[in-house]
């Protein structure tokens, strides 16, 4: 018997209004919204749907970067 897949992650990025989905099977689906309302729409459905042990947010970027 074969398992079926299921969500192993989710990554979202706020500032990039992006929703980064990973899989059991290594499988990653990348949820790109053009506004923020989209964006909005997206992570409710988020919420409501995927285990908080599951779901991140990146951490937003502060001060200056040094390269």
């Amino acid at each position: 018997m074969e398992d079926e897949e299921y969500l192993t992650k989710c990554v979202v990025d706020p500032q990039q209004k992006t929703v980064y989905i990973y899989s059991s099977e290594g499988d990653t689906k990348e949820v790109v919204c053009d506004t923020t309302e989209e964006f909005m729409n997206v992570l409710s459905v988020i919420r409501a749907t995927c285990p908080e042990d599951r779901l991140v947010y990146t951490e937003p970027l502060s001060g200056k970067i040094d390269f």
